[in-house]
């Protein structure tokens, strides 16, 4: 495939301005980063929301905030972006919580974490079956495309059970994720291995994190990835001891796509390719 989807992941919910101070955490601040991540090159740009303190949050009225004021300057600036909302939740977190921000929001895309996992060596990152059915038939209910995030092999093999199963439609769009502590590390050869795992029929993008994300960019391109994410919910550097904006991440991913040959697509043709339900 030639065409290439560039997708910036803009705050996640552990990075921190100490880590980093372009790391947005206002409706002010992520405005401000879609528009310029969209103008950049990204057709895709998935939002988590934090809360008065900078902390991780899935409170449904500070994420409607969030968005309303984010659809709200793309609207004003006639810029136009994808928006793939979390569903990751935090320790503790109801499923219902999890879910209800998709209900009032209706994003043309959310993320969906395809199992379980040892996040960060310190704690459980919980998505149980029950919660991944329920996701599953609520995103369909709802015309909302879930992006499967993966982060080792094994939950490639649980995304092909719900496929089989109904829970998840296909044609599914992947994102694999490697380097994150707990999971599949970020080898190349990490990157091959899961791209031989996908089913037919899908697409695909990779990121990497911290020190992966380079690698695991440029191997994705020349494994003809039909997507890349980049972003400071990733990697807040551009090199050792150089702070990154997520401004700037997009703008060096879609210079190496085109040195790659590739052409990076408008928000408009991404939702062609990752077959998202059109006219929100």
């Amino acid at each position: 495939m030639n065409e290439l989807v560039i997708s910036v992941a803009l705050t996640g919910a552990w990075p921190t301005k100490q880590d980093n101070p372009a790391i947005p955490y206002t409706k002010e601040e992520i405005a401000a980063d879609v528009i310029a991540c969209a103008r950049a090159g990204a057709a895709v740009v998935h939002i988590h929301a934090r809360d008065a303190q900078g902390t991780g949050t899935m409170d449904t009225d500070i994420f409607a905030g969030i968005v309303d004021h984010v659809r709200a300057e793309m609207k004003r600036e006639n810029v136009d972006v994808v928006l793939n909302l979390t569903t990751s939740g935090a320790l503790g977190m109801t499923d219902e919580i999890r879910i209800a921000h998709l209900e009032r929001l209706r994003p043309e895309m959310c993320s969906y974490d395809c199992g379980s996992m040892n996040w960060m060596h310190n704690n459980v990152f919980e998505n149980s079956p029950a919660f991944l059915e329920k996701l599953g038939k609520r995103t369909q209910e709802l015309g909302v495309k879930p992006e499967l995030e993966i982060f080792d092999g094994g939950m490639i093999e649980n995304a092909k059970y719900y496929i089989k199963q109904g829970v998840l439609k296909a044609p599914c769009n992947f994102q694999l994720v490697l380097g994150a502590p707990g999971g599949l590390g970020g080898g190349i050869e990490n990157l091959m291995f899961m791209r031989s795992l996908l089913p037919e029929n899908c697409t695909w993008s990779a990121t990497g994190i911290g020190r992966f994300h380079m690698p695991v960019m440029l191997a994705a391109l020349a494994l003809g990835a039909d997507g890349i994410r980049v972003g400071l919910e990733d990697n807040v550097l551009m090199a050792k001891g150089v702070q990154a904006t997520n401004e700037k991440l997009v703008l060096r991913a879609a210079e190496m796509a085109r040195l790659a040959g590739r052409t990076v697509v408008t928000a408009a043709r991404a939702r062609e390719l990752l077959d998202l339900r059109i006219g929100k």
